[in-house]
Parts: structure tokens; C-alpha cells; sequence
């Protein structure tokens, strides 16, 4: 594509060069860069892309996007951008040929409950025969592909081009879970979407976002994207979510409880065994039974019905597509095994995600809660010792272990959290920093009805310190542990 078309409509550029040159790609990295490529210099958060313009030229960059102008001793095509990252992300439509606007397209975005709504939906559009793609937390797939999720909404060139992919295999629905991060950064700029939905707003992430006002910002911008007829799908249960409603100029679909929600849930029933409700519609009834445990998880079937219904497909072909879901990895996932206690792991990486795993177990009515627990390194410090709070208060024995320290010393990660178990009065607790041995010592103390939940990494398959990332499945290593377990006499 010619380098003037590739920026064709982008408002805020100025380019510098021959318009006509020929743009062969678009890299973010000057590790990416091939002859021909567009090198876009952004800005990190740890660096700036500008540092490795010469890189990038060395490796046969044809032109570089950036923010700043070009340097005299340069010889390149160069835009100049308002907004980089913005520019990049509409070039990168332009250069993949809008593939959104022949896709529908859902995004889902809250602090909690975006991987599972898109799974349940994933399992509505099979059902309803049509051929969903899916990009979020846990990997990126549609039919012949399956690949490692790098972040939950990845950067704007590699969104688009996935799109493409996912349109030229013949998928007709793409659910993107759009996070705070990837909104703020505009990577899924020049997306159109059909269906914005929210689930719910708690702090989180206020390492990054200054306050949970800002938070609420930086989600609400997806209902303002797109040039599709489009509908909003908003949880009115959630304070931030009634707030969200009486911001949005565009159709919205309320779901919850509340006698108002459009879209509402009675005859409750939370078992160990999943959810039964009554979900009552404009029209009709679904009479739903779902595998997926817990009043979170209510809500999320409430969400997944109301972009259901709004994409068109039948009550039954719902109801169906809710049945056939038999869980989401690291989401409140059993580990089976005979020894007379339940397991579970769970991706629950905050107070409110906590609180709301260990109350949902809690109906249960185990012997014992045991929890194993630890909170992640570079991420809000914050949320530390509230998580700790949580635990003192729910849990009856807490085993305090490492997460993904990262950078960090995973010690003083573990000494935060340790305050609010002291500030809440924590009875019976632990520290065991290596994690392994902590789901080891947490597996050992349970007893017949005791429940044992592994909680923070869910479905992840590594454990990032300092300098490495090293092979760490939470899943693998309980069936490994229990399986040795239930070996002896």
C-alpha cells in the first residue's frame, strides 16, 4: 500500500517524503522491522520508541511514524503525529482495509468478568452456527489458530492484522476483551464496534490510572468509538454502570437483578454444581443452567444473554450455547480428585475479585477455606494489604506466597499484604514464598469438605521474576501434587 493511502483520513500527520513509496508493514519494534516496513516510534512506559529510529532504519525501514520532527541528519520518509499512537492505530485499519466493518464485533470491557462473557458468547455463536473468533486474557483463537495471549488487547497493527486473518478464515464474529490499558493507548482505535458491553468498575490498576474516576474514563471511551449502529450492553446493578447509562447517547441494554434491567435474572439458584435462573426479556423467558458457579458468574450469563439477543440470535440457541460451556480455564476451575476436599483455581487477582470467589465458595458451605494467595510485582501496591483484609475476614487458613513478583522482591510484596492480614485479624496463617510448596502445605492441611483455593494466576502458564519467566501452571502442579497424594496408602 502506498504510504499515502496508509495514512489516508488520519488526522493530526504530516508527512515528509514521497507519498508514493510503497509500505510493505507496520512494526512497533525495530526487532519487527523488514524492508519496506513502517517503523512506528511510540512512547513507553518505560522508554521511547524515538531511541531506535537508527535501528529500525538499519534493519530497511521504508518510513517512521513519531511524535517528534525529522531529525536533519536523517535521510527517511517521515510522519509527523499529533498523536502517534492514534495515528498508528488508523493507519493500521487503513492498511489492513478496515476488516471490523466487515466483522461484527463485540467488545467487553469491566475489571472483572470480560473472559468469561466472551467464552459464554464464543459458545452462543457456535451454537447458533455461526463462526466466532476471540481475542483476550487468556489466548487468541478462531478456527486454525490458536496462539499465546502477550496482553489482554494487543497493540493496534497486531489487532487489525488478526482481524484480517480471522475474516479471510471465514469468521463472522470477533469478541475482543478491551481493557482500561488498551483503551487508554488507543490500540483498538479504528475498530468499529457493534456491541460495547460493561460489566462492572473496581479499583484496579491505579498504579496506572491516577483514580478510579480515571479508570471509569478510560473504560467508558469504548462506547464512544465507532461508526457502526451500534448498542450498548451496561451491568445497571453496578453503581458505575448506572453512571455509564445515563452518560451514553446510543441504544443501551440494562442486566442485572433490579426491577428496571431490561435484561433480569429471578428464581436464583447458586449451587457447587453451577447457576439455575429465570432471565426474563423484553418478549420472552430463558430458563437458564449453567455449570459456571457463583453470582458473578450470574451476572456474566446476564451480559452474554443481552449481546446474544442483541446480535440477533434466538432464546434457545442462548440458552443452548449457556449450557454447553463447561468452564473457563483458571476461572473457578475445579481440580478433581478423591481424597474428600474441593479445589479450585482462580484468577482472582484483587480485594473485589476476592471477595467475591471466597463468598461464593463460602455458599458452599465447606469444612475450611484454605487459601493460597499472593499479589503481583510492578502492578498496584495499593490493593495489597486490602487483599489481605479479605483474606483475614473469608478465609480460615491463609498460606501468603509469591504471585509474579517481576521486578520486585517478593518478600516485601508478601510483607504488604501481611498488614492487612494483621490489620484484619487474621487467625490461622502462613508465609510460604515459594508457590509450589505453598499449594503443597495448602493441600496437605485439608481435611474431608475443606475447600483449598489456589487464587491469583489463574490460568496463566509462567511465574515472571526479575530476569526470567519460568514454566508455572497453578493446574498442573495441584493434579501433579494430589495425584502423588491420592498414590499412597
Amino acid at each position: 500500500m502506498k504510504l499515502r493511502d496508509v495514512f489516508k483520513n488520519v488526522p493530526g500527520v504530516e508527512i515528509s517524503g514521497d507519498g508514493d513509496l510503497e509500505i510493505l508493514g507496520l512494526a512497533y519494534s525495530s526487532l519487527e522491522v523488514r524492508p519496506g516496513f513502517l517503523f512506528a516510534a511510540l512512547r513507553g512506559g518505560k522508554t521511547d520508541g524515538f531511541r531506535f529510529v537508527d535501528d529500525a532504519l538499519g534493519r530497511g525501514a521504508a518510513a517512521v511514524l513519531a511524535e517528534k520532527p525529522l531529525p536533519q541528519d536523517r535521510k527517511a520518509a517521515w510522519i509527523k503525529a499529533l498523536d502517534a499512537r492514534e495515528a498508528l492505530a488508523l493507519a493500521a485499519a487503513n492498511f489492513y482495509d478496515h476488516p471490523s466493518m466487515k466483522l461484527k464485533i463485540v467488545g467487553v470491557t469491566g475489571t472483572k468478568g470480560k473472559t468469561t462473557v466472551t467464552y459464554l458468547l464464543e459458545s452462543i455463536l457456535i451454537k447458533a452456527g455461526l463462526v466466532p473468533g476471540v481475542i483476550g486474557t487468556v489466548n487468541y483463537r478462531w478456527p486454525g489458530r490458536l496462539a499465546a495471549a502477550a496482553r489482554t488487547t494487543p497493540e493496534a497493527p497486531d489487532m487489525q492484522r488478526m482481524l484480517a486473518e480471522m475474516l479471510a478464515g471465514g469468521v463472522t464474529h470477533c469478541l475482543i476483551e478491551v481493557s482500561s490499558h488498551g483503551l487508554d493507548l488507543k490500540r483498538v482505535w479504528g475498530i468499529h464496534f457493534d456491541i460495547a458491553a460493561f460489566t462492572n468498575l473496581s479499583p484496579e490498576h491505579l498504579d496506572y490510572h491516577e483514580s478510579i474516576e480515571e479508570y471509569f474514563e478510560a473504560k467508558k471511551k469504548l462506547f464512544f468509538l465507532n461508526a457502526k449502529k451500534r448498542t450498548a450492553v451496561v451491568n445497571l446493578d453496578d453503581p458505575w454502570g448506572k453512571r455509564l447509562i445515563n452518560e451514553l447517547p446510543l441504544k443501551t441494554v440494562s442486566f442485572g437483578l433490579e426491577p428496571a434491567a431490561i435484561i433480569r435474572a429471578g428464581n436464583v439458584r447458586l449451587t457447587e454444581n453451577g447457576v439455575k435462573a429465570e432471565v426474563d426479556y423484553p418478549g420472552g423467558q430463558i430458563k437458564v443452567c449453567s455449570r459456571l458457579m457463583g453470582r458473578h458468574n450470574l451476572y456474566n450469563i446476564l451480559a452474554a444473554i443481552a449481546a446474544g439477543l442483541a446480535l440477533n440470535i434466538p432464546a434457545d440457541t442462548i440458552k443452548e450455547g449457556i449450557s454447553a460451556l463447561k468452564g473457563v480455564p483458571g476461572r473457578l476451575e475445579k481440580i478433581e480428585n478423591n481424597l474428600g476436599f474441593q479445589v479450585y483455581v482462580d484468577y482472582a487477582h484483587t480485594d473485589e475479585a476476592m471477595r467475591s470467589l471466597l463468598e461464593t465458595v463460602r455458599e458452599f458451605k465447606p469444612g475450611r477455606i484454605l487459601l493460597v494467595f499472593g499479589a503481583g510485582g510492578d502492578r498496584d501496591k495499593g490493593k495489597r494489604p486490602r487483599m489481605g483484609k479479605m483474606a483475614a475476614a473469608l478465609a480460615d487458613v491463609t498460606f501468603l506466597t509469591s504471585d509474579n513478583p517481576r521486578s520486585e522482591d517478593p518478600l516485601a510484596i508478601i510483607a504488604d499484604i501481611e498488614k492487612g492480614l494483621i490489620e484484619g485479624k487474621a487467625k490461622d496463617y502462613s508465609i510460604v514464598p515459594d508457590r509450589r510448596e505453598a499449594i503443597a502445605r495448602a493441600l496437605a492441611a485439608a481435611g474431608k469438605g475443606d475447600c483449598v483455593l489456589v487464587v491469583g494466576k489463574g490460568h496463566e502458564r509462567t511465574q515472571s521474576f526479575k530476569d526470567e519467566s519460568v514454566p508455572f501452571d497453578d493446574s498442573e502442579i495441584i493434579r501433579e501434587i494430589l495425584k502423588t497424594m491420592e498414590a499412597k496408602p
